[in-house]
């Protein structure tokens, strides 16, 4: 396989697993939580952290190595409009992604506690899921208008 054809594939892998596993988490997430049940909100939650790490932090690590190397490989300078505003959404991404891993390991501790103990879900388990979900949004906002700007690469000027 031709090595520009090779990452380009392991840069669209990339995106697709950050896509699909971010599409992924926040349903199984919400379908869970709809429920009610500390019990499987625990076990769910349990395998959407193992998910997050395994899948996305691989795909978060790998996907700017994969663009700046593809960058290079192709002439595009790094400064490119399009480029630079992919970085920027990327860092926004992150943003919100980060706080998200933490809050997931807590929604998930919280809902063992409540599980072990028969207990309802703990007003902070409410107040966590909340943010958990506002977070969602802008971070897949911008997961999709990166791939789009990395589809279409528009002539964007800077400033």
């Amino acid at each position: 396989m031709d090595w520009l054809i090779a990452l380009r594939w392991l840069h669209i892998i990339g995106a697709t697993v950050l896509l699909g596993t971010g599409a992924g988490i926040a349903f199984f997430m919400v379908m869970a939580n709809r429920t009610r049940e500390p019990a499987l909100i625990a076990h769910v939650a349990g395998t959407v952290v193992i998910a997050d790490w395994l899948f996305t932090m691989l795909a978060v690590l790998l996907q700017p190595i994969t663009g700046a190397l593809l960058a290079r490989e192709i002439g595009w300078p790094l400064s490119e409009g399009w480029i630079v505003l992919s970085l920027a959404l990327y860092v926004v991404a992150g943003l919100f992604w980060l706080p998200v891993v933490w809050i997931q390991k807590r929604l998930r501790d919280l809902a063992r506690e409540a599980a072990t103990s028969g207990s309802t879900l703990p007003a902070a388990y409410h107040r966590l899921y909340g943010i958990w979900f506002a977070c969602g949004f802008p971070a897949f906002a911008a997961v999709l208008a990166i791939i789009w700007l990395m589809l279409a690469r528009p002539p964007i000027t800077l400033g």
